[in-house]
């Protein structure tokens, strides 16, 4: 399953993935407890995909701090959300250093070590495998080559002749109605 698939649903706790489209909604599954429920356009929806952390410098995307504590905790659970703030602040500083403290509430900092420890426990992979993606650039790269390789390379083979057709010599014609003759 890829981060992108997974959502975060506004006023409920965990994550959920899509399974369903319903007729005025969409039905989500809880990556906890298996439990479906619907999910309205009224609620704000938001993939891992899309969201960010404010840091000093540039916006960081969220799988990539997941990735960085993917990295740094083995792919294991981190600290629980429910540990003193300090520690949590303290952690998330030396996995992302320049992430702003002012901007980053507090509650969004118990998200981030609460979905990653959600992930893990569900056995959703964190890292996409690096060999997929460099497979499939090489692929891309082999199929762009042998693309350009076609269009460079005139067709083999006979020639075939062209056959003229002569026209034989006829009046002109005259545009317009002839009345009267």
């Amino acid at each position: 399953m890829n981060l992108n698939e997974i959502i975060s649903i506004t006023g409920r706790p965990g994550l959920f993935k899509v399974v369903a489209q319903g007729k005025n909604s969409v039905i989500v599954e809880s990556i906890v407890d298996k439990k479906r429920i619907p999910a309205h356009a009224s609620d704000r929806i938001s993939t891992l995909g899309d969201i960010s952390i404010y840091t000093t410098d540039e916006d960081v995307k969220l799988i990539e701090v997941l990735e960085k504590f993917n990295d740094k905790y083995d792919g294991k659970a981190c600290p629980s959300h429910k540990e003193d703030l300090a520690k949590l602040e303290s952690t998330l500083g030396e996995i992302l250093p320049n992430y702003d403290r002012e901007r980053v509430y507090k509650s969004d900092l118990r998200k981030i070590f609460q979905w990653y420890n959600i992930l893990i426990n569900a056995g959703i992979p964190i890292v996409e495998k690096k060999e997929k993606k460099k497979d499939s650039k090489e692929a891309e790269t082999k199929k762009a080559t042998k693309t350009t390789a076609k269009k460079a390379t005139p067709k083999s083979g006979p020639s075939k002749s062209v056959k003229t057709v002569s026209a034989k010599k006829s009046a002109p014609t005259k545009v317009g109605s002839q009345r009267g003759k």
